[in-house]
């Protein structure tokens, strides 16, 4: 894979005659919705490591939180649409920080297309007003769903144009010194988008795009569009 051009933040990129803004933070905005869909955020995860003894500092989790905070004061959805594994696992002390995040956003509409780390009881759910969904999502042109794997195994994609998580999408990208790096994603084909994961705290898994598709490389807080 050969890098092309550095794009500018955010990034337009148009699927289907619908406009939408590719940021290097690891979300979309889907502009005719307003909407800023996101995947595989992960919250909780460092909290699920702490307690099996694993020493991960919580300012993981807090930077994330952060990094959601400022993409939706800089688009200014209506709504938040997450394709699965908002967290990593059952509960723990974050659920509480993660509380309070969502009672100072409370206006914001938040829809969950639930992952196979969405374990959380659905009592809690609704108690944090999340609209949740067991495996699909359409709105307008686009489907929503976590793990698009499940319906390629038995050639039932969607006929809308997809857009699945779970894999966290990565690319390998030729460095100086004949260096070999792996960067996360955003990936783009006729049929379906796979979004990299929110979270930082998480590994790629190497696509292997073919001609025509569009891969959007994350390196160094800027989107490179891979050809």
């Amino acid at each position: 894979m050969v890098l092309s051009s550095t794009m500018k933040t955010p990034t337009n990129f148009n699927v289907k005659d619908q406009q939408l803004w590719l940021s290097p933070e690891r979300v979309i905005f889907w502009e005719e919705e307003k909407a800023l869909i996101v995947s595989d955020m992960h919250f909780g995860k460092t909290g699920h490591f702490r307690k099996a003894g694993i020493a991960i500092p919580q300012g993981v989790f807090k930077e994330d939180l952060q990094r959601l905070v400022e993409q939706l004061q800089y688009f200014q959805p209506r709504q938040l649409i997450i394709v699965g594994d908002l967290f990593h696992s059952d509960a723990n002390k974050e659920l509480q920080l993660f509380k309070k995040w969502r009672d100072d956003l409370g206006d914001l509409h938040i829809q969950l297309i639930k992952g196979n780390h969405d374990i959380l009881s659905e009592k809690w759910y609704s108690s944090m007003n999340i609209s949740t969904h067991s495996e699909t999502l359409k709105i307008n042109k686009f489907c929503f769903q976590h793990d698009k794997g499940k319906c390629q195994q038995n050639n039932q994609l969607p006929t809308d144009y997809l857009f699945s998580g779970h894999i966290h999408p990565g690319i390998q990208i030729s460095g100086a010194g004949r260096q070999l790096l792996k960067f996360p994603c955003f990936y783009f084909t006729d049929e379906f988008c796979v979004l990299p994961a929110f979270s930082k705290f998480t590994g790629v898994a190497l696509i292997a795009p073919k001609k025509g598709d569009a891969v959007f490389a994350i390196v160094n807080n800027s989107l490179i569009h891979c050809n």
